[in-house]
């Protein structure tokens, strides 16, 4: 299996060019992977009382692959799951990889004249998915009661190691809403 390319060959954000057309001639892209995350919504999806919410807010613009997203959201909800408990908290994955990523393989060395097009067809081959994150846009949403505020920065902090960019957790007090008296 080939090695995955280092992302820094896509951390930054261009125009997405990514064709689909109903016309197999046209469409430059022919199969779009399908996202590795598993899940979007986690916890205590019922409930909406609650005190807090927190965010991971990005300080740049920058591409994040759906690996690295599932990788933070696997970390956090794990740790949510045994510190607070799943009754305590509502977490939320805000960004989605729709992205493509590209890559033409250009090969070098005896016999690489056979397989390679040059720059004839240069548009690449599909090699993966990536979210495009702009400064200051939101990529997890936690709600949590204020007895969990600390430990839910904690879990947040823990999602920031596993993603390649600089993030900012931002704490919201949420109203609390009056329900309405129906007669």
């Amino acid at each position: 299996m080939a090695k995955k390319r280092k992302f820094c060959a896509y951390r930054r954000l261009e125009r997405p060019y990514t064709r689909k057309s109903k016309f197999r001639k046209k469409s430059f892209v022919r199969a779009s992977p399908v996202p590795k995350i598993v899940r979007f919504d986690m916890g205590n999806r019922a409930r909406e009382d609650w005190d807090y919410s927190l965010s991971l807010v990005s300080k740049d613009n920058l591409n994040i692959r759906d690996n690295s997203l599932e990788s933070a959201r696997m970390v956090i909800n794990k740790y949510f799951e045994t510190q607070i408990g799943v009754e305590n908290y509502h977490l939320r994955m805000k960004a989605y990889p729709h992205h493509m990523l590209r890559e033409n393989p250009l090969a070098s060395g005896a016999g690489a004249d056979r397989m390679s097009t040059g720059m004839k067809m240069s548009f690449g081959k599909v090699i993966g998915i990536a979210a495009r994150i702009k400064k200051g846009k939101e990529v997890f949403e936690i709600k949590t009661t204020k007895d969990f505020l600390e430990k839910a920065k904690i879990g947040l902090e823990k999602g920031i190691h596993r993603m390649p960019a600089s993030f900012t957790i931002k704490v919201v007090k949420l109203q609390k809403q009056e329900k309405p008296i129906v007669a």
